[in-house]
């Protein structure tokens, strides 16, 4: 296993921040992803793809909330974005938001009718 461990913390770079919590995202330890990917999200807050990848971690870490907060800002800044608005319909539903997230969830469909994981989730929370 790669350590990813960085030998000054205090003097990395955004860049190696980010590539840092995108290996560690990508390698499945979503806890740990978060962190580097906040520190981010933090200097650069309206980077959406570090928002997106925050959220993606938070999500996977089953912090659904604090999730939502991350997928939403992207949303707000790219309202056509699909897999935004579908993770943020998914992160209110298991925050216990289910009408905020049949949106969401009715908006990325729409988006992507070729999505069936879309219309499924979307359907799922119709019938609920």
């Amino acid at each position: 296993m790669t350590d990813l461990t960085p030998q000054n913390p205090e003097q990395e770079s955004t860049y190696e921040l980010y590539t840092r919590g995108v290996e560690l995202l990508e390698s499945g330890d979503f806890a740990a992803a978060a962190v580097p990917l906040r520190k981010v999200a933090t200097r650069e807050p309206e980077k959406s793809s570090v928002r997106e990848a925050l959220g993606r971690a938070l999500f996977r870490s089953r912090r659904f909330g604090e999730a939502a907060a991350e997928f939403e800002a992207v949303v707000e800044r790219y309202p056509t974005n699909d897999f935004a608005h579908f993770c943020l319909g998914r992160s209110l539903d298991l925050s216990g938001e289910p009408e905020a997230a049949r949106r969401h969830l009715a908006i990325a469909a729409n988006l992507r009718p070729d999505r069936e994981d879309y219309r499924t989730y979307r359907s799922r929370l119709r019938a609920s």
